[in-house]
């Protein structure tokens, strides 16, 4: 099968995949709780009671609004890709309804509830976020916050859906305001987990006297690029080679096994890379 075709096939099954863990999670979770965790849907509960206008039709027009701005402001390719997911999520909960008409709580208790609800919902928009898409909503408003202010997606999911929560004081009464609130704290900092546990990078900094040996195995067996440099010993004035890489993890354990047999003396630190920006080399 052709690579591309391979990878067009992949990254739809895994943008669907995460569709439905999000609209799984809103459904069998956060609809039964009431609890306005890091969701536009929240908000657009409360503005239902100020304004004559349905959930569903406010929930709409502020996607709408939203994807706009995702078109002008991030990329045509995010915007396009949100687009398809705004239609899809909400006929997958349609279905869920016709399928579960007398949907109630899984648990039988709330903050299991929000508990279930922030797990998988990170889960299901980690795999979005990672492939360039999201499930519409404030997942937006999270992008533009990132690319402007230059936050970590999860911190910006967070402060937005705290925004949200704190107004649900409104609608909502003081024990489902705390959840909510408390549910978005914890929502970014889960998602950041999933985010960055499935991209993390590792930087590894080598200071050998088997430079050639090692470069030649970072370049021809893992593919990857380094930068060397020339350094010396503040103790000892001695002149060795600084070997830079940046190498994920599998690359990194392949890595470490081979400088442990072949130069078991270097001298080595690492450090944890959550985001890099570069243009990749043809091989």
């Amino acid at each position: 099968m052709n690579k591309d075709l391979t990878a067009k096939l992949k990254d739809s099954f895994m943008v669907n995949l995460g569709i439905v863990i999000v609209a799984a999670a809103i459904f069998f979770f956060q609809v039964p709780s009431h609890v306005a965790v890091s969701s536009i849907s929240g908000l657009a509960i409360i503005l239902n009671h100020f304004l004559p206008l349905s959930v569903a039709t406010l929930t709409m027009i502020m996607n709408v609004v939203l994807l706009l701005v995702a078109y002008f402001f991030l990329s045509r390719s995010f915007a396009y890709k949100t687009a398809y997911a705004t239609i899809v999520l909400p006929a997958i909960m349609l279905l869920f309804e016709k399928l579960f008409p007398n949907n109630q709580s899984l648990t039988g208790d709330v903050l299991l509830d929000v508990i279930a609800y922030i797990f998988f919902v990170s889960i299901g928009l980690a795999i979005l976020f990672n492939r360039n898409t999201c499930s519409g909503g404030l997942d937006v408003v999270a992008k533009l916050m990132q690319k402007y202010l230059h936050m970590e997606l999860g911190k910006a999911l967070g402060l937005a859906g705290l925004f949200i929560a704190a107004l649900s004081i409104f609608a909502f009464d003081k024990k489902t305001v705390i959840l909510s609130i408390l549910g978005t704290y914890f929502n970014g900092i889960i998602l950041d987990h999933f985010i960055f546990g499935q991209s993390i990078k590792k930087r590894v900094c080598i200071i050998t006297d088997k430079a050639d040996l090692i470069t030649d195995y970072i370049l021809h067996r893992l593919h990857s690029g380094m930068s060397v440099y020339d350094i010396e010993g503040a103790y000892s004035h001695e002149r060795k080679k600084e070997i830079v890489a940046v190498v994920d993890r599998q690359e990194y354990q392949k890595l470490m096994s081979f400088l442990e047999k072949e130069d078991p003396k270097a001298f080595i630190t690492v450090y944890n890379v959550a985001e890099i920006h570069y243009t990749p080399k043809k091989w």
